[in-house]
């Protein structure tokens, strides 16, 4: 029989609050000696879950004292206009950091306009040039999400160093990047996906297991060394009421969420399952993603300081 552990929930919000705290405190320090840090965020089209994202990150950008630009471009913008808009931010010395709202339409060449984006002002690390220099443990730009579940893991004291580490998933944006971060904190780190044989007992051997491959329950009881921390970077929407109690059982608050709105948002680790093997874990919603938006501000600041203080100092 297994013993049952009590599982800390780990508050993201509140973690991110004392991230956005600290970033407002530097933000403050740059404009009392005549530097104010600038974002800008471009959407194109008309998706409602990515004017949701930019409206949250022009929002906090603006509380903190950050300047902020949105651009808004219409679906049918092609690749070379685009590329036009990006070339006047690289350009533009008020604006340190350039986001592109991610996905665009299909049309365009996402690859393209990633690389397009300077390497100094690229605050999502997606350019070419901040993955090199992550990948060989370099100074640079790294991606809001994997940095913020570092930060998660730094502020909640988890141990790393020495531990076993496993990811599921392997893509750019969270997978790949984590891997290298938890390899500098000096993790055993193994990569799973989906060609991955007997998963659940490969994630049975980590002491820190996180799932970023957006599918719902997919970590059972069977994936989680008891003790283990677990991270769920998972973000889905929950369809039906069988769903929502296969996962939740009778969580009335995730009921009347769903009963207002017709669907519930959930991660990639079933709770229920879970929670009583698990040390710790980050639940969804309020996990992993307020720490995205606080880490986007950090790099903004530190885009800022990179860009007009530093580069400066070594000119002299």
């Amino acid at each position: 029989m297994s013993t049952q552990v009590a599982t800390r929930l780990i508050d993201g919000k509140a973690i991110a609050s004392r991230l956005k705290e600290e970033v407002g405190q530097e933000v403050s320090e740059l404009i009392a000696k005549g530097i104010q840090p600038g974002l800008a965020v471009v959407l194109v089209g008309d998706n409602s879950a990515s004017q949701v994202y930019v409206r949250n990150k022009t929002r906090s950008s603006t509380d903190l004292g950050i300047h902020s630009e949105q651009v808004n471009l219409p679906p049918e913008t092609q690749t070379p206009e685009l590329l036009k808009q990006i070339g006047k931010l690289n350009r533009a010395d008020h604006i340190d950091g350039i986001l592109v709202q991610l996905p665009l339409p299909h049309h365009i060449d996402a690859d393209k306009i990633l690389r397009s984006i300077i390497p100094v002002k690229d605050v999502d690390g997606f350019h070419p040039t901040n993955v090199g220099r992550l990948c060989i443990g370099k100074p640079v730009l790294v991606p809001c999400t994997p940095m913020g579940i570092l930060e998660i893991l730094r502020r909640e004291n988890v141990p790393m160093s020495g531990q076993r580490a496993v990811i599921i998933g392997r893509s750019n944006i969270v997978g790949k990047p984590m891997a290298l971060l938890l390899l500098q904190e000096h993790c055993t780190v193994t990569v799973c996906h989906s060609r991955s044989q007997d998963l659940p007992r490969i994630c049975r051997e980590a002491d820190v297991l996180i799932s970023a491959v957006g599918k719902a329950g997919l970590v059972t009881r069977d994936f989680v060394k008891p003790g283990a921390t677990v991270v769920d970077v998972g973000m889905n929407s929950i369809q039906t009421l069988g769903e929502l109690e296969h996962l939740y059982g009778q969580d009335t608050k995730r009921r009347e969420s769903f009963d207002k709105k017709g669907y519930c948002l959930t991660g990639d680790v079933n709770p229920s399952q879970v929670i009583g093997i698990a040390g710790a874990l980050t639940p969804v919603p309020g996990g992993v993603g307020p720490m995205t938006i606080a880490h986007l501000m950090k790099n903004t600041v530190l885009a800022c300081r990179r860009r007009r203080i530093d580069s400066k100092r070594s000119r002299v």
